[in-house]
């Protein structure tokens, strides 16, 4: 039986780094010559020269609030300049090379190349257990996020076919999976939780589901436990939009082992000065993708690199998991909140002047309150509150109106108090 995606997982550690060095110069001069943000974010550089890690932490970080105003720059050209798409951070115009274009919280848009797995996903979905011939519910968005392109795309590259549930309408997907009786789902963790608790709810004797992958929350050990005492074996990946899949989950449930094709570092949050093994930092990616090439990438995401090998055989660098933020962006209930959006909101309103976003509960299950300090209490400040935040976010939340000056002066305006395990 195989239990690799492909051989190359197994490969000696030397040997795949020999490579991912031996590719980095090339590839470097070819983002250099071709695409626009680097002839400026790179110039002074000689990418001959950058052929090690310790070279390539030289170089500095990008961050997505970086990207976000590098695209908006494009949007106040009304799209005059073609040099400006993407911000710059693509060598490609519209047409047959971007087929599709995604968006993402805080105005930013990533685009797709034409590669059947474009974001390098099947290998999680493969280590999850998915072989050709299932049928996969997915319920990840595709609704201006790329989520449910990403999953498709990867289970199709199986040889899987794919019922495109997306989300909500939760009575119908049971329905849908009642019907179809498909063998694996791919979504949120606390969606599944859902599907599975409204199941019984129905009185629905048993669905058809008995493997999972999830991502876009934290799925804690007591979580996949729960979801294998209702018959379903489940698995993560930790991925993004811009990056495409970064690592996953395999059999041996000991960490996250990273994708091929990416470079990897740990930095310290608000450096770009990478620490020791075993330490928590800042994860930082490097994409060899000549579609959209994103160099030293800074996630914003938080995790340690794991001592030794994965027990599944699998060569590559493994990753604790998602351990929280290094910045306040917090992801909720799958999507990203940033700090900029509650201002958004807040700008809205010009008797309010200041506000926070508190996210609480357990993993799978998050609640979020917007507390907003204001001498108006009414009801119905507190529906045009919430309605303006679901415009911005895509979310719901309880909104408390509070006492001018109560809210604490920390520059905190996001506080996630979740517990992660």
């Amino acid at each position: 039986m195989t239990i690799f995606y492909e051989p190359r997982e197994a490969l000696p550690p030397e040997q795949r780094e020999m490579a991912l060095m031996l590719g980095l110069p090339a590839f470097l001069e070819y983002a250099v010559a071709s695409v626009p943000a680097y002839k400026n974010l790179l110039r002074g550089i000689e990418p001959s020269l950058i052929n090690s890690r310790e070279k390539l932490s030289k170089l500095p970080l990008l961050r997505k609030s970086e990207l976000i105003s590098a695209q908006q720059s494009y949007v106040e050209k009304k799209g005059a300049d073609s040099s400006h798409l993407f911000g710059g951070f693509t060598p490609h115009t519209w047409g047959t090379n971007l087929p599709n274009v995604f968006a993402s919280p805080g105005r930013l848009y990533e685009p797709r190349g034409v590669a059947q797995d474009y974001w390098r996903m099947a290998r999680a979905v493969f280590a999850a257990g998915f072989r050709s011939g299932d049928l996969v519910h997915n319920s990840f968005s595709y609704h201006f996020v790329p989520a449910g392109s990403m999953m498709e795309q990867a289970a199709q590259a199986l040889g899987c076919s794919v019922f495109p549930a997306g989300v909500g309408q939760t009575e119908q997907q049971i329905q849908a999976m009642v019907d179809l009786q498909p063998t694996g789902y791919i979504g949120t963790p606390s969606f599944l939780k859902i599907i599975i608790e409204k199941a019984t709810e129905m009185q629905v004797s048993a669905l058809s589901i008995k493997k999972a992958l999830v991502s876009g929350e934290a799925c804690p050990p007591s979580l996949t436990t729960w979801f294998a005492t209702h018959g379903v074996d489940c698995y993560q990946c930790y991925a993004s939009a811009d990056l495409g899949l970064i690592a996953y989950e395999t059999t041996a449930r000991a960490g996250l082992v990273v994708n091929e094709d990416i470079i990897l570092e740990i930095v310290k949050p608000g450096t770009a000065e990478l620490v020791e093994v075993g330490e928590v930092g800042e994860v930082v990616v490097t994409t060899l993708n000549p579609i959209y090439p994103l160099i030293r990438f800074a996630t914003g995401d938080l995790s340690k690199v794991l001592p030794g090998p994965c027990p599944s055989g699998r060569t590559n660098v493994r990753l604790q998991g998602w351990m929280g933020r290094a910045d306040q962006n917090t992801k909720v209930r799958g999507m990203f909140v940033h700090p900029a959006q509650i201002w958004d909101v807040i700008r809205k309103f010009p008797d309010l002047k200041r506000a926070r976003l508190i996210v609480s509960g357990e993993m799978a299950e998050d609640q979020i309150l917007l507390k907003v300090e204001s001498q108006d209490t009414s009801e119905a400040l507190k529906t045009q509150l919430s309605l303006a935040f679901r415009e911005a976010t895509k979310l719901r939340t309880e909104v408390a109106l509070v006492e001018l000056d109560s809210l604490p002066k920390d520059g905190i305006v996001i506080q996630d108090t979740r517990k992660i395990g």
